[in-house]
């Protein structure tokens, strides 16, 4: 005859308080109250905000898991099931969100749903209603923590960092033109469950005070961001970077900062910074009374030479002088529109090709080279110019990497020339293209900054003294 198996064996024995995880939610370690009055449970929220389509909403909220400590802060973020009604013990009715998400005690785990509600005042940071207790769980309410115990120093150590699980983000795309970059970065934001919103530079404005600085539009308030996308074109650089500069007083990380995008396109002052970091780069020389041309030019060096508005994009006023007479010539035409410009020795060995390095996350991702339309030395696409995949040097990819750090951008197209005394970098571009080095490279550039911005945007651990 067999033997039954005893039911009793199989029980799982919670009391009336327990160590629990939430890994869904990146919160490895939180004290519940086991409530069986309680039919639904409930976690402690603060910041809780809705975003995404009507069709399928979703929230995200800050928890302060460890109870009278305002670090660490986890952000959180979950699809809406639900919004329902919960009366809570003292009487009071309130409507709140409704998540699902998994939940682990041991070394079991099993799907609840929670409630978003703030629980500052509570002890405990989280409560278990009887809807979430399994039916082989039996409470000891005179006992606690019959659960293995977890410690909220693992808030304290990388751990918590590196497995925070990738959470749906609310992305602000800041451009003004519906082309083929602003179009990819909303694609593939979305394409992983993010909301990416395409924001109008020109349309916000700034409500600037100490205690509580915003970014309106259209007539509202914007809404808190995880993370926001710049892409300012060069006409705008100077309202562009105000409004990047609100969002980082607000503490919203910016893919590029206002202080990177200003060196960027400043061309005088980009050329004084690589200067000062020992980037290479053509010869190069500035100059404002038109009695220093002749020694402006022995700075650079023989002819041919570019001469370079400061205003410059795209190949825009750009222009090569063949001979010392045509540079005079051109120098003087620049002189007389009042325009500043530079003066930079042409590197002949580049044969009209550079090449594009795009920098994600101070790591070089991707590169090709770009080749000039017949006749024209310069390479930029937009004017007829072909790409193709490259393979860089070490010493390029350092000079990639060094540049883009020398201005401060997590996301930047860095410009190289290949020379005879090794690269030297042309220009930095805090706003790159995706189209022709997606297309060049057959890689998911837009991906992959998705992939930094997360990295970005996940907790950091505290230090361990705190939450001792």
């Amino acid at each position: 005859m067999t033997d039954m198996p005893d039911p009793a064996q199989n029980l799982i024995r919670f009391g009336w308080e327990e160590w629990v995880a939430l890994p869904d939610l990146g919160l490895p370690a939180l004290r519940a109250k086991v409530d069986t009055g309680a039919r639904t449970s409930a976690l402690h929220a603060s910041d809780i905000e809705t975003f995404g389509s009507a069709q399928a909403p979703q929230v995200r909220f800050t928890v302060h898991p460890v109870p009278g400590r305002d670090h660490p802060v986890i952000p959180c973020s979950a699809k809406v099931v639900d919004r329902r009604m919960v009366t809570s013990s003292n009487g009071e009715s309130e409507s709140r969100y409704v998540i699902r998400c998994t939940l682990t005690v041991g070394g079991d785990s099993w799907p609840i749903e929670l409630t978003l509600t703030n629980r500052a005042s509570m002890a405990s940071r989280m409560l278990l209603g009887r809807e979430a207790l399994k039916d082989h769980i039996t409470i000891v309410a005179t006992d606690r923590f019959l659960q293995p115990e977890l410690s909220y120093d693992v808030y304290a150590s990388g751990r918590v960092r590196s497995a925070a699980p990738n959470r749906a983000l609310r992305v602000a795309v800041l451009s003004r033109e519906n082309n083929y970059s602003t179009r990819r970065l909303v694609q593939e934001g979305e394409a992983r469950g993010h909301t990416v919103e395409v924001i109008d530079t020109t349309r916000c404005y700034m409500a600037i005070n100490a205690m509580a600085p915003e970014v309106h539009y259209d007539g509202a308030r914007l809404p808190r961001y995880d993370a926001v996308i710049p892409r300012i074109g060069a006409s705008i650089t100077a309202y562009g970077t105000a409004v990047i500069r609100q969002f980082e007083t607000i503490g919203t990380f910016c893919v590029n900062g206002s202080e990177g995008i200003t060196a960027s396109r400043d061309k005088l002052y980009a050329h004084q910074l690589m200067a000062r970091h020992k980037i290479g780069m053509p010869n190069t020389a500035f100059a404002s009374s038109p009695k220093d041309t002749d020694s402006l030019m022995r700075l650079v060096g023989t002819a041919p030479m570019i001469v370079k508005l400061l205003e410059s994009t795209q190949g825009k006023g750009v222009v090569l002088a063949e001979t010392k007479k045509a540079a005079q010539s051109v120098i003087d035409a620049f002189r007389g529109l009042r325009a500043n410009f530079l003066v930079q020795d042409f590197v002949k060995e580049a044969a009209g090709e550079d090449i594009r390095c795009l920098v994600v996350g101070g790591k070089v991702v991707a590169a090709m080279k770009r080749t000039g339309a017949e006749g024209d030395f310069r390479s930029n696409l937009h004017r007829g110019g072909s790409a193709q995949v490259v393979r860089i040097s070490k010493a390029e990819r350092e000079t990639a990497v060094r540049a883009a750090r020398a201005f401060k951008l997590n996301f930047a197209g860095v410009d190289l020339l290949r020379s005879e005394s090794g690269p030297k970098v042309l220009e930095v571009n805090s706003s790159p293209g995706l189209e022709g080095i997606e297309t060049a490279t057959k890689k998911n550039i837009a991906g992959l900054l998705y992939d930094h911005i997360a990295e970005r945007v996940r907790p950091a651990p505290v230090r361990r003294g705190k939450l001792i």
